[in-house]
């Protein structure tokens, strides 16, 4: 054993060595030349280290390294319960099924019922709701903050209305008082979809635990990353246990990998018409997935959340730089914020104003061909994508008012980066870029 832990220590040892000679000082960066990329991965040897350590484990799949990021998650956010899972869009994926669990009882969300959302998104933020036989009702947005109109929101409503999901654009937080209000008064679900704010904060309360269910990504642009990975959160423990029943298969044990009758009553209780005494580990109350992210995930996660403070000022910070440098020119609307919102921003987004003489794609054209990297704000209208073709309104799903902000986003709008690996220089590579375009293309 003295010779396995040697060899682990030096092992681990080797690794930060190669981190130190292979991933040290980046390159200088070089106007013009140097990709200044929207997001990336931000790490150290800490992350190399766990991944090495979760390697020589090999446990491989949900393990000590994933509990150790679920407790320290939930921590973080204030939570009762974390579960890990393998993407941002399996964690919506999961959030909206666990709202359709008949141990929800009345509340359950069924087949035919409505949930209001916008269809200014990212995709995976509304497929779900159309994926279990919801009917996704779609309001505008708010024409400075690109989060939801909430004084649409009655006007939504209908007798039908089980829940609201939507997301905090690009790490802004939406109008949470309003839209709390509404869904307690209504008696409605809120699901948070946190992908892109993980950090923010509204009325000084982190986003996501506003609501029932709050969701994150782990993508690598995001906020922290696992490569690939989201995690699920909520206070409710009911909605934890049927979370943990959907994530993992649908099973009705919720004893951990490894591990057996955590009940004490494996072989001796009746589940619906099988036989007295069926295995417990083999009973499945829901119709689930398997969404698990792996221990070696969950070991880069680990190492991630010790830096996501830092990286959460770093954002806030470069968005700050942006903004100093861009907001006095008339061509661009810069994304604003609602009095109590904390951004833990994930992208600068500016909106082009009646007087810019020029188009969105022009903008994004020459910041592209200067090797700046640009994008879209998501679907733009997701009710235009071809995934809407054989979709019919009015029975598929609702349209309440015009779309009219959301048209102008789609139309006018797009964003670049503000993530931590950003440079003083890149930063004001892209303050110098975008003016002097939007000046030299003036209306005279």
């Amino acid at each position: 054993m003295d010779k396995i832990k040697e060899l682990h220590d030096e092992i681990l040892a080797k690794v930060r060595e190669y981190y130190a000679l292979a991933c040290g000082d980046p390159p200088p960066f070089v106007p013009g030349k140097s990709r200044v990329n929207y997001a990336g991965r931000v790490f150290d040897a800490e992350e190399m280290v766990n991944l090495a350590d979760a390697g020589l484990e090999f446990w491989l799949t949900y393990g000590r390294y994933s509990r150790e990021f679920e407790r320290r998650l939930a921590a973080y956010l204030g939570v009762k319960y974390a579960l890990i899972v393998n993407s941002g869009s399996s964690a919506n994926l999961l959030a909206f099924a666990a709202l359709t669990s008949p141990l929800l009882g009345d509340r359950r969300i069924r087949r035919g019922d409505e949930v209001i959302t916008v269809a200014c998104a990212f995709p995976t933020t509304v497929a779900p709701i159309i994926q279990h036989g919801a009917v996704p009702v779609f309001v505008d947005v708010d024409a400075a903050t690109a989060n939801i109109d909430s004084g649409a929101l009655e006007a939504a409503y209908s007798a039908r209305t089980r829940a609201v999901m939507i997301a905090h654009t690009l790490g802004n937080p939406f109008d949470v008082k309003a839209v709390k209000a509404f869904c307690e008064r209504r008696g409605l679900w809120l699901i948070e979809d946190n992908c892109d704010a993980l950090g923010s904060k509204y009325a000084g309360r982190f986003t996501g635990t506003w609501g029932d269910i709050g969701t994150s990504s782990f993508y690598p642009p995001h906020h922290l990353t696992m490569g690939e990975g989201g995690a699920v959160y909520t206070d409710d423990p009911l909605l934890k246990k049927i979370l943990m029943s959907m994530r993992d298969w649908g099973r009705d044990c919720w004893c951990e990998s490894g591990k057996d009758n955590s009940c004490g009553c494996r072989f001796t209780r009746q589940f619906g018409t099988l036989p007295l005494g069926y295995d417990h580990k083999y009973v499945y109350s829901h119709f689930g997935y398997n969404l698990k992210a792996t221990d070696l995930q969950a070991a880069v996660g680990c190492a991630q959340l010790d830096k996501l403070p830092e990286f959460t000022e770093r954002r806030k910070a470069n968005f700050r730089k942006l903004h100093d440098g861009l907001c006095d020119l008339p061509e661009l609307a810069i994304c604003g914020k609602y009095p109590e919102s904390d951004p833990a921003w994930f992208g600068f987004l500016v909106t082009l104003t009646p007087k810019a003489g020029f188009s969105r794609n022009d903008l994004a054209q020459h910041l592209e061909e200067k090797n700046i990297q640009t994008r879209n704000l998501f679907a733009g209208n997701i009710l235009r994508h071809p995934c809407f073709a054989g979709m019919r309104e009015g029975e598929d799903y609702r349209v309440v008012g015009d779309l009219v902000n959301t048209e102008r986003f789609m139309n006018d709008a797009l964003w670049i980066g503000v993530y931590p690996g950003m440079t003083g220089e890149m930063l004001d590579y892209m303050v110098g870029t975008i003016r002097d375009f939007v000046i030299s293309r003036r209306k005279r």
